[in-house]
């Protein structure tokens, strides 16, 4: 165990606590999940910052760390859309769901063929996260700031993530094509 992987079990254990003050009575829940959202991004920076400069990379971190992310991005989305039921916000967090378990297969194959680094996460993966992760922290705090429209703008960027989504797939895909239409994967893998 080390600092970095603590951080990450901590993100993981903000899941559930984000769910519940989610759906809390009080009418500061909104800057309450907007909190817990921000500090499970700051610990997802941190994590990765102190694993590279403390050395301490593992391969625990390494399985974990993405889990963690895709569990409160997710977990976010569907709590957004429980209480958004639109097709407006369906869309895209199923697009973006879906796109983080495609990726998240991909890079499974690709380790087991020996191919991780065709789908090495990339800057536009980066550009992705920073636009979806700010969606989602102004959705949840959701109430306007004066004149400024948070949940609007956070709609906003939700939209932009979702176009980079689908745009950092298909590099991803593109990628790692000529792999797994070589015909040396030995068959497709049992369930």
């Amino acid at each position: 165990m080390n600092v970095p992987n603590t951080l990450t079990e901590a993100r993981i254990f903000l899941v559930p606590v984000l769910v519940i003050v989610f759906y809390l009575p009080f009418s500061w829940t909104p800057m309450a999940c907007a909190a817990i959202f921000a500090l499970a991004a700051v610990t997802d920076w941190a994590d990765g910052f102190l694993a590279r400069r403390l050395s301490q990379v593992s391969t625990f971190g390494a399985f974990l760390d993405p889990v963690a992310d895709k569990l409160m991005v997710a977990v976010a989305l569907v709590l957004l859309l429980q209480r958004d039921p639109t097709l407006w916000l369906a869309i895209p967090a199923a697009i973006i769901i879906s796109r983080e378990i495609v990726v998240s297969a991909l890079r499974e194959l690709m380790a087991e063929l020996g191919q991780r680094a065709t789908v090495a996460v990339a800057t536009l993966g980066k550009i992705k996260t920073v636009s979806q992760m700010a969606a989602l922290l102004l959705m949840l705090y959701r109430y306007d700031l004066g004149p400024i429209p948070v949940y609007r703008i956070g709609t906003v960027l939700l939209y932009l993530a979702t176009v980079l989504t689908i745009w950092s797939m298909v590099v991803y895909l593109r990628a790692a094509w000529p792999v797994m239409t070589s015909g040396n994967t030995g068959g497709s893998r049992p369930m």
